[in-house]
């Protein structure tokens, strides 16, 4: 499938505001976006959900947000437009990983299912989802080994957001 165009995006004030730059890193369901909600309102950081964007996208009715339905009811990554090699906002400051058993991904997005309207929230498309995330993460993670710190998210959000405090309490 042909990659998906890119929109241009203003990247300096990204780069201006020298602010830490969190990677979160977790399967589906394993809670990412709940800890993400809970760090912007401890810390003020600015979140950006590659998710979110694309549902955004898919939600305006375009041709590309078309594309990008078809792409995300399969459970597929959606492609990149090459980028240039010099393309950096800012170095990674911090990896998150959120490690969460795929049963225990698979039912809460089935429970999550139920009310989200979500169209990868099924059942085929979370496992296609659960393998494309273990492919692709692995490098991610041994990428970025000294700065990640991996999270068990099996507790209440508290719980594991009281995990994300520690992890950040290095980088403040």
């Amino acid at each position: 499938m042909a990659p998906v165009e890119r929109k241009a995006l203003d990247l300096t004030p990204l780069r201006e505001a020298k602010l830490p730059v969190i990677f979160v890193l977790g399967g589906p369901g394993c809670g990412k976006g709940t800890q993400c909600e809970k760090i912007v309102k401890q810390y003020g950081y600015t979140h950006l959900s590659s998710g979110d964007l694309l549902r955004d996208e898919v939600k305006s009715g375009s041709e590309r947000g078309k594309a990008l339905n078809e792409i995300m009811e399969k459970g597929d990554l959606v492609p990149l437009v090459p980028l240039s090699s010099s393309f950096q906002i800012l170095p990674c400051t911090k990896v998150l990983y959120f490690e969460v058993p795929d049963e225990v991904m698979v039912e809460r997005l089935l429970n999550r299912a139920k009310t989200s309207g979500r169209v990868d929230d099924n059942e085929e498309t979370i496992k296609k989802r659960l393998a494309t995330f273990h492919k692709h993460s692995e490098p991610v993670i041994q990428h970025y080994k000294e700065k990640c710190a991996t999270i068990v998210a099996l507790g209440s959000p508290d719980e594991v957001f009281a995990e994300v405090q520690k992890a950040l309490s290095t980088i403040q």
